[in-house]
């Protein structure tokens, strides 16, 4: 049907376009959108209740116990565990990606199985291997094999409970990391690197400057995301035993006093403060890391609420200055644009 036609055959007239401005627009209904924000309402309003009059929560010991010294030290090894393991990780786990991408069947099938072994078994069980390390060997030395040792360690001395948690997570988080990495390395088109060796690049700086700064953007993501799995997963090193983390301190409070839930929430409310800071964290690398990208970067949550109380503009879509020569309406930024001369 054309602009011009009624509907019914027939052609618009002038009196027709004079009426257009009286038609009053009627925004489309949604009652079942209303429903279901109704039904959340009581859900929200059910869940308070039984927050504020169930006494099981027991809300002072809650307070009581949110900023105890063994709860704070709980979440410094925490933290620990989890920065330390996922430093081991990601260099563990580049290493193992390089390898899987080698030529060499010999080194890429070294990197396959260790793959298989670390993510074909749960992590609570590795963690129990790493405990009963010293059962399995009870010294450790130097020598030649199969032959004399000039030096031993007893391995308890070196594989404390700490280090075997620290060493327990992160390998086994290298292989995840391992495949991350490699699907970060593959998301850049091979074309890249063939031109920067044609440029007179080496394969390192090449790697660096061309396929790394691209890659980042595909592994940022989900190594976040591992990170913040890994802060809970170390509430699994008791398996080791180690128990000075936040969820094991807080059970050592628990079990005295026979009040496991409000120790429970003292937990839960800490992991979800680390977390909180953690997924800012991300959002801000994840934003660096695209800055190179033609897309519009994901507003902050200060422009976010600059724009809903009216103050400041969207930003603007950034456009590669060679694409807009060629496509002279496309609108560039004033840090696209560099100094003259």
């Amino acid at each position: 049907m054309s602009a011009l036609d009624r509907g019914d055959g027939s052609l618009a007239t002038r009196a027709d376009y004079d009426h257009a401005e009286e038609i009053k627009a009627v925004p489309l209904r949604h009652p079942w959108r209303w429903v279901f924000v109704a039904v959340l309402a009581v859900l929200a309003a059910m869940l308070i209740s039984n927050l504020v009059g169930n006494p099981h929560y027991d809300w002072d010991l809650v307070w009581k116990f949110i900023y105890d010294q063994r709860v704070v030290e709980g979440i410094r090894y925490t933290l620990i565990l989890s920065v330390g393991a996922m430093l081991i990780a990601l260099v563990v786990g580049v290493s193992i990606a390089v390898m899987r991408m080698s030529d060499n069947p010999v080194v890429s099938g070294v990197a396959w199985i260790y793959l298989w072994v670390f993510r074909g078994t749960p992590v609570y069980t590795q963690l129990v291997f790493w405990g009963l390390l010293g059962v399995l060997l009870p010294t450790v030395g130097l020598g030649i094999p199969f032959g004399p040792t000039f030096v031993e360690w007893k391995t308890s001395e070196l594989v404390t409970p700490f280090v075997a948690a620290l060493l327990g997570l992160a390998l086994n988080e290298a292989a995840y990391m391992a495949e991350i990495v490699r699907a970060g390395l593959l998301s850049v088109d091979g074309g890249q690197q063939e031109a920067a060796s044609a440029l007179g690049m080496s394969r390192g700086k090449s790697m660096r400057r061309i396929v790394l700064p691209q890659a980042m953007r595909v592994i940022v993501p989900p190594t976040g995301n591992e990170f913040i799995s890994m802060l809970k997963t170390t509430s699994l090193v008791l398996a080791v035993p180690f128990t000075l983390e936040l969820q094991a301190q807080t059970k050592n409070i628990a079990v005295p006093i026979f009040k496991p839930i409000p120790l429970l929430i003292v937990a839960a409310f800490w992991y979800l403060v680390i977390t909180s800071v953690l997924m800012v964290g991300q959002f801000y690398l994840e934003r660096y890391f695209g800055r190179g990208s033609n897309r519009v970067p994901p507003l902050t949550p200060v422009q976010k609420l600059r724009l809903r109380l009216g103050i400041g503009k969207p930003p603007v879509k950034k456009t590669d200055p060679r694409a807009a020569a060629l496509a002279p309406d496309a609108e560039i930024s004033v840090d696209q644009i560099g100094p003259k001369g």
